[in-house]
């Protein structure tokens, strides 16, 4: 940078004329929900079945293309699962601490046919948690 100007190297934006419509072709759709979830049976917290297929079904209830999905068991006093599911619009993660009966989920879907609350809620509802925390944030362009 020289004296106060910023750099736009790089940068590109895009400002419709104003003959277009509200709805911008070429825009960036995405949608980021992700929360947080407390108290949940410690037995489910540590199958990585279980959470493989939720994972999984929360992809098709997102209708989100499935690409790869992976699990990992961590073992020991804290132990849990974490899934992965990778999908051509984006990802869904599930991240499990037994000792803490606790879990964490993350869905971003790009695009306007997915419904990330859709997987969201699928979760909640296999998983049970007695409280649970929600965020949404979007990440469109």
């Amino acid at each position: 940078m020289h004296g106060n100007r910023a750099s736009n190297k790089g940068i590109t934006s895009h400002k419709p004329s104003k003959r277009s419509s509200s709805k911008v072709t070429g825009r960036i759709v995405g949608t980021h929900v992700f929360g947080n979830l407390y108290d949940i049976d410690k037995k489910k917290l540590s199958d990585s079945a279980l959470l493989s297929k939720a994972v999984i079904k929360a992809v098709e209830m997102a209708n989100m293309r499935l690409i790869e999905h992976r699990a990992w068991s961590f073992g020991g006093a804290k132990g849990g699962v974490s899934v992965m599911a990778l999908v051509s619009e984006s990802h869904i993660t599930l991240h499990t601490w037994k000792e803490y009966k606790y879990a964490t989920v993350d869905i971003y879907t790009c695009g306007a046919h997915s419904d990330p609350d859709a997987a969201f809620n699928y979760l909640i509802s296999v998983l049970r948690p007695k409280k649970h925390k929600i965020f949404r944030v979007d990440r469109s362009s």
